[in-house]
């Protein structure tokens, strides 16, 4: 209101124009305020944008590396996409004897064994022959594929078929699965698909591919503390089969008989940390009568029966004993010993009873 009624106070022209521009300026610095902070937001979320994009890039990158080496197998689906035929261009899946058909054409055509990129060729000069197409261009991507999975069993939490569309790690595919189960073994035996072979087989990815194997063990242990040679790639395809830990059994005068997993630290389970499992002897166990039977078939009855002085290993006055899977250690109970400590056992609470007695009646 001042400035429109500028004039009214004796104010000259120019004073008027300056005041105008200061007025401008003002109005221009505060909108740059207002404006910078969505600015810089909006230039932040445009380099993260970016980022993503690039990754997306890389994995599509990836895929479409995989999409050349990968063969077609009976019952994939596939997008076909004739450049400006509609009439081609949808899904077809393969039929169990590896062929597709498509419209206007006799003859199925073989898909099964061959990449996309030369099943499109092959398509291509098909509908050229046939004088239906000048010059078709066909692009053949795989929609959905048996093969592209990662099946992971045994001693897991949540066994079955892992869909991927790239490489990934073991350790990634045990943790899909919920991770190992409480039975599960240090060791996971991978089988290889036929990706993951012709990948390898890329003098610049592996040297040594002609001598690479079709199944390797891993040993997870090491895979999970970090060893980054256990925690190995796998492609789609590949199977992952983690193995069962062996069990040991302890029967007999101890204080918790069963099975034991031999897992973790107990993958190399000895007698004493049998013993340790099994919370130690009861005091009627004779240690020096004890028996571990293992499984032979080579012996009449399927099994070996070695006998070890178990009070000596206790001791330290003998070597403690290797056990092996589905071994079972069996210590003998004393009938002499067991009476004594029964009778031992009924006046201790003989005493107790007339001692709370006592006190009653006192």
């Amino acid at each position: 209101m001042q400035l429109l009624s500028a004039p009214s106070l004796g104010r000259t022209p120019g004073a008027q124009t300056g005041n105008h521009l200061l007025l401008r300026v003002l109005v221009l610095c505060c909108f740059s305020l207002v404006s910078l902070p969505s600015f810089l937001i909006a230039q932040s979320s445009s380099m993260t944008n970016g980022q993503a994009g690039f990754a997306s890039r890389d994995q599509q990158a990836e895929a479409a590396r995989l999409a050349d080496i990968y063969r077609i197998h009976p019952d994939d689906e596939l997008d076909l996409y004739v450049v400006d035929v509609p009439e081609y261009s949808r899904s077809y899946r393969v039929a169990p004897d590896g062929t597709i058909r498509l419209p206007l054409l006799n003859e199925p055509i073989v898909a099964a064994g061959e990449t996309p990129a030369a099943l499109g060729g092959v398509i291509a000069s098909k509908l050229a022959t046939v004088g239906l197409l000048n010059n078709p261009h066909v692009l053949v991507e795989v929609k959905r594929s048996r093969a592209d999975s990662i099946s992971i069993s045994g001693a897991v939490k949540q066994p079955q078929n892992y869909e991927v569309f790239g490489r990934t790690s073991l350790l990634s595919v045990v943790s899909q699965a919920g991770g190992l189960a409480d039975d599960a073994s240090n060791t996971a035996v991978i089988t290889r698909g036929e990706i993951a072979k012709r990948v390898l087989e890329e003098p610049e990815k592996n040297p040594a591919a002609a001598h690479a194997p079709n199944t390797l063990s891993v040993n997870l242990k090491r895979a999970m503390q970090g060893v980054a040679s256990e925690n190995v790639e796998l492609y789609p395809g590949d199977a992952v089969m983690v193995q069962r830990a062996g069990i040991v059994y302890v029967v007999g005068a101890v204080n918790r008989a069963g099975g034991f997993v031999m897992n973790g630290d107990r993958s190399s389970m000895t007698v004493l940390k049998a013993v340790a499992l099994a919370e130690d002897l009861k005091p009627s166990a004779q240690g020096k009568k004890a028996v571990i039977i293992r499984k032979d078939a080579t012996q009449p009855n399927g099994a070996e029966e070695i006998r070890i002085d178990l009070n000596k290993i206790l001791a330290n006055k003998a070597p403690d004993t290797t056990l092996t899977a589905d071994d079972v250690l069996f210590i003998p109970d004393s009938t002499a010993k067991k009476a004594l400590h029964r009778s031992g056992q009924a006046l201790a609470e003989m005493a107790t009873m007339l001692s709370y007695g006592a006190l009653i009646y006192k």
